[in-house]
């Protein structure tokens, strides 16, 4: 990645200092949460290394983007703060701008894609800016955004390329460090590039022999593809649409490709699971983005074996809907809610029969549905499917074994992944 910082750099980008960061933690202070940030004893020994988290999801709008947001508003001119601002976002950075510029009485535009999940379009509209929901991605958001600087004038509060947006996110790699001095990992979620070129800046000041590794979603490998010089596709339906970027900043890219060692991927499966470990775990709410890191450094022990690794969960904001559907589809893949199908006759007393079976097992019915409407089985016969909650995957093997040996013919729903 040396050549590549070589080769990418552009002498008429602006640069970004510590002194710079350490300036927005003093300028920010007062206006955002210092987040907490301690040991995993528990998620150390399943990733087996030692685990230390950032929890940036506990700002008060639930991400880190408000301190790059808050230390570039604060930068403005009093005549640009009349103007107002706009910038474009999936979510986290429109909420991080709206409630600083209310809060300082800056009028504040948002532009988010369609796909923007509706919970961050809410709180985006409720801490008072005008939200335009145009474009399928970020990019087409980007365009509406700059025929707003043109029309009207407004100031672009860019989401990542900035090098005031990065400082401010900066200031989370400087409390995290002084929090755990002797850190010998950090990873960090990549969408733009603002947080990981702010803390690995930062931590490479600090403590230079420090390892900083970026995620991104399998389905968004845009800065991978930059620092690895490829040309995986950007595109589809990712868990983790805060990182969902399909070009990152000319700024960033430069500084991942000259601190950055490596840029890791993770697949959509393995996000939810990491969401689902923080939350039984740590009980703590993260959203797909937020959980990346956590996601990489698990499914890569090798890499991380016997190290102190930092992980900055970088928000929660999280829909409810979906966070639920995580949550059931990460029971079923462990084998702790099992869905089948029981072909009985349809006669009556044989549904009582089944429940018993399946209580005496241990087994909780959550779900029942009677079809008769099969056309390629006798009319006699009718299908019964169950959604039934168990201990674990050889309890839920104890309960299939039940209803076999009790002579019912089993099949396994779709859903439940095969087993």
């Amino acid at each position: 990645m040396a050549d590549l910082a070589s080769a990418g750099a552009h002498s008429d980008l602006p640069s970004i200092s510590i002194a710079d960061i350490r300036a927005a933690a003093a300028r920010i202070a007062d206006a955002v949460e210092r987040t907490p940030a301690h040991h995993s004893r528990t998620l150390s020994k399943i990733a087996g290394c030692e685990i230390y988290l950032k929890f940036e999801n506990l700002q008060f709008t639930a991400s880190f983007k408000e301190r790059g947001a808050l230390n570039k508003l604060l930068s403005l001119s009093a005549e640009e703060r009349q103007r107002g601002v706009v910038a474009m976002s999936a979510g986290n950075h429109a909420q991080g701008v709206a409630y600083h510029a209310g809060r300082l009485g800056i009028p504040a535009t948002i532009v988010m894609p369609e796909s923007t999940p509706f919970n961050k379009v809410k709180h985006t509209k409720d801490f008072g800016a005008r939200v335009v929901l145009e474009g399928a991605t970020l990019s087409q958001s980007f365009q509406r955004t700059l025929r707003f600087v043109e029309e009207e004038k407004l100031i672009l509060v860019h989401p990542y390329d900035d090098v005031r947006i990065i400082a401010g996110q900066g200031t989370v790699g400087l409390e995290f460090l002084e929090d755990f001095p002797d850190l010998d990992v950090l990873v960090v979620p990549i969408g733009g590039g603002g947080l990981i070129s702010g803390i690995a800046t930062a931590a490479k000041a600090v403590r230079p022999a420090i390892d900083i590794y970026g995620v991104q979603a399998q389905l968004y490998p845009s800065m991978y593809d930059v620092v690895n010089r490829k040309e995986l596709p950007c595109s589809g339906q990712t868990i983790a649409e805060g990182i969902a970027v399909k070009e990152p900043g000319a700024i960033t890219r430069r500084i991942v490709a000259a601190l950055v060692k490596d840029v890791l991927l993770v697949r959509e499966d393995e996000i939810e699971r990491a969401i689902a470990s923080l939350l039984e775990i740590e009980k703590t709410v993260v959203e797909g983005a937020g959980a990346a890191a956590y996601a990489a450094v698990v499914a890569n022990k090798a890499l991380f074996a016997g190290r102190k690794i930092g992980i900055v969960l970088s928000g929660g904001n999280i829909d409810m809907r979906l966070l639920s559907n995580v949550i059931l589809r990460e029971l079923s893949r462990e084998g702790r809610i099992l869905s089948v199908v029981v072909e009985i006759e349809d006669r009556p007393g044989l549904l009582a029969r089944i429940a018993t079976l399946v209580g005496e097992a241990g087994g909780n019915i959550l779900e029942v549905s009677h079809n008769r409407m099969i056309t390629d089985m006798s009319a006699k016969l009718a299908d019964l499917g169950m959604t039934i909650e168990a201990r674990d995957a050889a309890h839920a093997d104890e309960i299939r074994n039940t209803l076999k040996a009790a002579g019912f013919v089993i099949r396994t729903a779709p859903q439940n992944n095969g087993r």
